[in-house]
Parts: C-alpha cells; structure tokens; sequence
C-alpha cells in the first residue's frame, strides 16, 4: 500500500504545545507573552462549550461522558480484588480541571523539600511559594501564602451544610485542630476547603490562562488534534506527527517541543514517538530512539476508601436531587445568585490527620460529601447519606501505563497497582478505622449515623478491613509520576530538574507526570504551578542559548 500523505501545518513556530489541559494553558500564556515567540497548542479534544463545563456541579454529568471524559478504564487490580475501575481524564481545552472537584490544595511543605533533597535545585517549599502566590487571585488577599494579583482564582465556597458542621465537629471532638486554611504548607486539621471559581463558576485553567490570551496572533489553538509522535533530526526534537479531521499533519518547531498532555497521555506519546523502555517498545515493532525505562513507570494516585453513611434528620443533596421542588429550587438558587448545590465542589470539608501514631504529619486526607452514589455517573442514593472518603497521601504502590499497541488510537493500559505494598494496606485499614470513630463522635449522634458502605458487618481485624479497602477502595483522580523528574544518574528519570528530556534536544515534559513522588492533596494547583515554574525556566534557556549562539557569532 502506497503511504499515507503528509501535509504541512502553515505557520513558523518557536513552541509546540502538545495539549491543553491545566499545564499546557499556562505554557501557551506565558510562552506568548513575548510577541515575538510564536506558539502552536494542540488539543485532542474540544472547546469548553457545554454548560456543564461550567456550572461547578457539573462534574456530575461530565465524567463518565464521552464528551468531556476519555473514558479510560484501569486493568483488573489485584490490590482491588479483581475490579476495573473508571480512570476519568478532561477531553476539552482546560483538561481535567474541566471536570475535576475545584479544591485549591498546594500539598505540605515537606512535599517539595523532599523534592529538593532527592537533589531537584529549585523545587524546594522556598523556591516554589513564590509561584504559588504569584498565581493567585486569592480572596484572603496578598499575604504571607497568597497574592491577589494572578489569574488563578481561589474563592470561600457558596453553600453550606448543617451536617458537615456536625462533621467538623466531630473531628475536633477527636482532637483534630480547626484550621480556616489548608494552604501554607501545613494541611493539618479540619476545615472548609477552598476552590477554584469565580463568583460560583468553575475556574478552569482554559478560562484562567488560555482564552483571555486566544487573541494574540502569535498563539494559535488547534483542538480535536490527536499527536501521533514527536519528530526527531538526531537527537533533537524538531515538530511532531497529528491527525486532524482525517488528515495526516506535520508541525514543526524551531525552539522546542513541550508535552503536556497529563499523566497517562504524555507517556504514551513517548512511548509512541520510540521514547521509553526498549522492550516495551520493541514488543510492538516500534523504534526505539532512547531507550528510557521510566516513561510510563512511577505511577502513583490517591486512592480513597468511600465510606458511606446513612444519616437522619439532615438536609443530604440526595434528598433534594430526587424531588421536583428541590431540583427545581435549587436550580433558582443557582440563577439568581450562583449559588447553593450547583455552585458546589464535590466535597467541601476537608481533614487531614495521621492513621496512626507512626506517622509525624499528616498522611490520610478526608473528602466530606453531604451525598453519596455508587459511582460517578450514576444518579444519587434515594436515602439521605453523607460520604467519608479517605486516601492515602503518601502511597508507596507504583504503576505503570504502557502501550496496547503502536495505534494512536488505542487506549493505553493503565495499572496503578493499588495496595500492592503492605504499607499501603495498612494505612488503608487504619483510615476505615479513623472514618469509623469519627462517626461515633458525640457531635453526630443526633444524626443516628448508620454504616453503608463498607458495612457495619465488617470487622476490624486487618484482613476484614484490608478486604474492604479493595471492595471500595476508587481513584481520586490524581494520577502523577509517570515521567518523573530525577538526576541524570537515576535509570528511572525521565527529565531533569529543568523538565528536559534526558539524553534528547528540543523536548520536555511538562505536567503532573514530571513530580518525582505525589504531593499531600490534590494535585491540579501543584501542576499549574509547575507548568509556571517551567515557562520561566523554558525562557531563560532560551535566552542563554540566543545569547551563547551571538557569543559563536561574533
């Protein structure tokens, strides 16, 4: 068969952004700043032009929808018992932070120091707060953790739940400290979180950074574009390979090429494009470029144990959510003031503990629902419910996400590898028992909470609880690691501490998949704020080496 044609995109770039989720929105802003940078982005899925994008309780109806959603599916998880679990990923300009549950969360401070002592320059607590604040258009201000002067919005939340009180409550009542901020590099305590809107809108880093830039001309967007693999001249990355509208496309860079297509997409890119382990790669007949055993390995998530609770005498949102004049008052509430249920995140209560007495910071992180559902996608109980879910901050399980096969539009195989350590057993048995005693504090007792999931039959010994945890144990969507930053003398490392690709030119990673291990909280500021921190280090390299190559010149 004759091979298929190759057309050239028109246009003369210095960036090539592969992806337009929450880290290649703030690439193509600051990349753009300079007028004479000319910026390609590339998204493989659509615009954000469903209200459901951006109506905050509209995560409800986008994950699990082919039309924001991609639909990837875990393999069997023996830490799981044999179960597949949905593995939700944004297919829209802004990425999972689309669809994700709005939490602004920076993570603990140790987090990054630990980043730096694995020997990162520059990724330290110190070295990233700075990012962190010049991001912020933060309601509390400029101060010692925020600013108020950036694009990244973090508003208080604009519902409120009896219940979730009685719940705070509670967790005091276990000597769990008050805390009104998760956000200065200590996250422990019991508090409301804060989100990602304004003025009761989703936030997402397409609203943030990407469209007010769209204007100018040396930035331009392509969506439905699916990257088929990077170009290489040697050893350097010089354009990549994409399908759009049926037709087989070329681009090509003069500067550099900048994945950010997330956790899951950005490796199988590589692996694609002949970059990862070589016998993965040979096993489907694709040439190897560079042999690099950790694209696609160090998979780490949070996993979340959903405890569910029944409850009496407490507004639930199921309540509302299965009557006509609930459904119907709720709806009014949102469009006359952008607020009650629809203006809300998933969870709104937070609390960060310990499991145990063996650990010196906090290591499990509670999500508080004032609902409950089987899944996402599915309608909510008929009985009032609240969900108390914990994960596991600091998992030591490691996945991976390899190729099915060399066709781009295959799904790649994704195996996280959930409880397949003791130590992650462990933590989440002892979580099911902290969820537990929280529950039976006396703060919650007008509300005869009554156990649902994962049962009240279940016993406390550590196989019963570690059994349970593989029964109800789900993603919390916070996949990382997958191309992770590391020392040039570490086999594993996939880029340096400048996010460059080892052993190539012209080529870097940048999102969630480049953290070395998973920061304590949710993981979308931490990647903006690494897609920032990388913008500036892309423009710095970029001016060294114009400033070197007139040194040659003169």
């Amino acid at each position: 068969m004759p091979a298929e044609a190759v057309s050239r995109l028109e246009g003369d770039f210095d960036y090539i952004v592969v992806g337009a989720g929450s880290a290649g929105c703030v690439l193509a802003n600051r990349l753009s700043v300079d007028p004479a940078s000319r910026v390609l982005v590339l998204e493989a899925g659509g615009r954000d032009r469903w209200i459901w994008f951006h109506i905050p309780a509209g995560y409800l109806f986008a994950i699990g929808n082919p039309r924001a959603d991609w639909m990837f599916q875990t393999e069997k998880e023996p830490g799981l018992n044999g179960r597949s679990l949905n593995y939700p990923r944004g297919k829209v300009i802004g990425g999972c932070s689309a669809i994700n549950g709005m939490i602004s969360m920076r993570g603990q401070a140790q987090d990054y120091d630990h980043w730096r002592q694995l020997g990162l320059a520059g990724w330290g607590w110190d070295d990233v707060l700075p990012v962190f604040r010049r991001l912020d258009r933060h309601f509390l201000g400029d101060t010692e953790h925020h600013g108020s002067s950036g694009e990244w919005r973090v508003e208080p939340l604009r519902v409120k739940w009896d219940i979730l009180d009685a719940v705070a409550k509670a967790a005091t009542e276990m000597g769990i400290p008050t805390t009104t901020n998760f956000n200065t590099g200590n996250n422990n305590g019991v508090g409301y979180f804060h989100v990602n809107q304004k003025r009761g809108v989703r936030m997402s880093a397409a609203r943030a950074f990407l469209k007010p830039v769209l204007k100018r001309p040396n930035l331009r967007l392509e969506t439905d574009v699916l990257v088929e693999k990077v170009l290489f001249e040697e050893r350097r990355a010089v354009g990549v390979r994409f399908r759009q509208n049926g037709r087989l496309i070329e681009a090509r860079a003069k500067g550099e090429i900048l994945l950010s297509a997330g956790a899951v997409g950005s490796p199988q890119i590589l692996q694609l494009s002949g970059i990862g382990p070589a016998d993965w790669l040979v096993e489907l007949g694709i040439a190897v470029v560079q042999d690099k055993p950790g694209v696609g390995r160090n998979l780490q998530d949070h996993l979340q144990q959903r405890a569910i609770y029944k409850v009496q005498g407490a507004k639930t949102l199921n309540t509302s959510y299965h009557s006509l004049i609930g459904r119907t008052l709720i709806g009014m509430e949102y469009a006359l003031f952008q607020s009650g249920p629809l203006s809300m995140a998933p969870s709104q209560l937070g609390i960060f503990t310990t499991s145990s007495s063996e650990h010196e910071r906090p290591n499990i992180e509670f999500h508080v629902q004032p609902l409950s559902l089987d899944k996402f996608g599915d309608p909510l109980h008929r009985f009032p419910a609240v969900t108390i879910s914990a994960c596991n901050l600091r998992p030591t399980s490691r996945g991976t996400i390899r190729l099915r096969s060399a066709d781009p539009l295959a799904k790649p195989m994704i195996a996280p590898n959930y409880l397949s350590t003791f130590e992650d057993k462990r933590v989440a048995a002892d979580a099911i028992r902290v969820t537990r005693r929280l529950m039976r504090q006396p703060a919650l007792q007008p509300y005869r909470p009554e156990e649902y999931l994962p049962g009240a039959g279940i016993g406390d010994d550590e196989a019963s609880l570690a059994k349970a945890a593989g029964d109800i144990g789900t993603t919390i969507f916070h996949p990382v690691g997958t191309a992770k930053m590391g020392l040039p003398s570490d086999p594993t490392a996939v880029v340096d501490e400048r996010l460059r690709v080892i052993g190539l030119e012209g080529l870097r990673v940048v999102d969630a998949s480049v953290m070395p291990t998973i920061t304590s909280g949710n993981t979308n500021t931490p990647t903006i704020m690494i897609a920032d921190k990388a913008a500036g280090m892309i423009i710095e390299d970029a001016r060294t080496g114009q400033a070197a190559a007139g040194r040659r010149a003169a």
